[in-house]
């Protein structure tokens, strides 16, 4: 294992309540070193961070590390299964947009008004 990835194993496994569920690859193409980060998807949230935050700082000091080993270093996180863009929840919110907005029972609005002006 090179030092970037044993790096990411460190940060990401401190942060995560799953550690045992973290999964790291690296490869090396032309374009330099890409670590690939697969975690639980009740940890997703913590690695991702507030406005994607964390993710972007984990991906800067693994920059940082990369240069330290004249090398380009790139992080790739992997959705989850059961993760919110998993092909099984894209599924489910496929059908979900596919159920009509109004059904038989539904009232107009002017019904809706009227029966909210009491006696």
């Amino acid at each position: 294992m090179q030092k970037d990835q044993e790096f990411l194993d460190y940060v990401i496994k401190a942060l995560v309540d799953n550690p045992d569920q973290v999964k790291t690859s690296r490869t090396v193409d032309e374009m330099g070193v890409l670590l690939t980060l697969e975690v639980g998807a009740a940890d997703m949230g913590k690695i991702i961070g507030r406005q994607g935050n964390t993710a972007k700082a984990i991906r800067t000091l693994l920059r940082v590390v990369g240069m330290k080993n004249n090398s380009r270093v790139n992080l790739k996180i992997n959705e989850p299964v059961g993760g919110l863009k998993s092909p099984e929840r894209m599924a489910e919110a496929e059908l979900a947009q596919t159920v009509p907005l109004s059904t038989p029972n539904s009232k107009t609005v002017d019904e809706a008004m009227a029966d909210l002006k009491l006696g």
